[in-house]
């Protein structure tokens, strides 16, 4: 059983008691019926060494709901990406792996560059658009679901709670985003999303005035998670930038192109863990300082698009507003972590969003710079009307890497 509640903008499916996982499956397997499922994982080789991923292709071998799997894999030589091929082959699904890094994908990547249509920069925006192409050239979903490759408490529940609204054939949602406790070896985690985007959300109300689209964004109890299910016919359409910025720009073209009554979320796990991010407060291209920035660059794009217009003065304000806001919420946060016995470093916690306020104002001057840049991948949609082909060759490609000689 669950209990639902509309917040106001969309559907929030909290679950008060946990049904069996095989109950679930279950059902799944019925639905998979009329609407077949599929799974992306978008991983950098790093992951297959690391703790995570071994125990997740464990359970996803009991899985038998999913019709394919499909492994987007960055930063792989021929000899990564053929220990690759070994390291999912006990996979019962159908399952392919895109190596990004291949020459054929390399050549088609080339090609859409040609045109203006490619990702210009790596990341794991760019890793998901690709696996969407392909998810749309094999035609074996019409449901996909996405999740992380470093989830260090992985269950294959959490995969059958998130994808079952947008599988329920009576049901009437287009996409379905995950959310869970942020709490792990007793510490409060989730900085990006409670001490960035929470307070940079109302930061952003008070400075530009109450808007639909922030309210949309305020609704989702984790914005920032990576884990998300949808019809397969909603990755033809979307625009999502290739860096960090990719949770928030899905979100926000799905607020653009979709009935709000067609979006939900809902609570997946009782307990998540994954690799946690360093601050790099020294290396603004990594760690929480790269994505603090890419995310920041997202909302004021997509805020633009909306008619918000912004200038050096009011970058300065939002500055200002923004890190007095998230010093209160500190203060809360840490009350909180007392009384439910975790730890909380109030030190580190004023650290991180010093390394935040700074960022939303490069962020903002980096906006201003920049009129001209292309922050957004191109749709399928656009990318198919200028090289039909491109799915037809891009399914080729990949079915070579995987059963061929590379």
């Amino acid at each position: 059983m669950s209990d639902f509640h509309q917040n106001g903008v969309i559907t929030d499916f909290h679950n008060l008691t946990r049904r069996p996982v095989e109950a679930l499956e279950q059902e799944l397997s019925q639905f998979a019926k009329r609407r077949p499922m599929g799974l992306i994982l978008p991983s950098l080789f790093s992951e297959l060494e690391g703790p995570a991923l071994s125990a997740i292709v464990d359970e996803l071998v009991k899985v038998p709901y999913l019709n394919e799997i499909v492994i987007g894999l960055d930063r792989a030589d021929r000899e990564q990406f053929l220990y690759a091929r070994e390291f999912f082959s006990r996979l019962p699904q159908h399952t392919r792996i895109l190596w990004n890094d291949g020459p054929r994908l390399r050549e088609l990547d080339a090609e859409l560059e040609s045109h203006g249509l490619g990702a210009l920069e790596p990341g794991k925006g760019r890793n998901v658009w690709y696996c969407a192409g392909y998810v749309l050239a094999s035609g074996r979903s019409s449901v996909v679901g996405l999740h992380d490759c470093d989830i260090l408490t992985y269950d294959r529940s959490l995969l059958a709670r998130l994808m079952y609204p947008v599988a329920h054939p009576r049901f009437n949602y287009s996409f379905c985003k995950g959310y869970y406790p942020r709490i792990a070896e007793g510490k409060l985690n989730g900085r990006v999303s409670r001490l960035m985007v929470t307070p940079l959300l109302r930061a952003l109300k008070t400075v530009c005035g109450p808007l639909p689209y922030l309210d949309y964004l305020d609704s989702f109890r984790y914005p920032l998670s990576g884990e998300f299910a949808m019809r397969s016919d909603v990755l033809e359409g979307i625009r999502i930038p290739a860096d960090w910025g990719l949770e928030i720009g899905v979100l926000s073209e799905l607020q653009r192109n979709y009935s709000h009554r067609q979006l939900c979320q809902v609570d997946i796990a009782d307990a998540y863990d994954h690799k946690h991010q360093p601050v790099s407060e020294d290396d603004a291209n990594g760690g929480l300082n790269r994505m603090s920035l890419d995310i920041a660059k997202a909302l004021y794009r997509k805020l633009a698009t909306q008619g918000v217009s912004f200038s050096s003065e009011d970058f300065r304000t939002l500055k200002a507003t923004y890190y007095r806001l998230a010093l209160d919420l500190i203060e809360a946060y840490d009350h909180d972590a007392t009384m439910n016995g975790l730890s909380l470093d109030r030190h580190c916690e004023e650290q991180a969003v010093e390394l935040f306020a700074s960022n939303l104002l490069e962020a903002g001057n980096l906006f201003l710079d920049n009129p001209r840049e292309r922050p957004f991948i191109p749709s399928w949609n656009r990318v198919q009307a200028a090289v039909p082909d491109i799915l037809a060759r891009m399914h080729e490609a990949v079915e070579l890497d995987n059963q061929g000689k590379v």
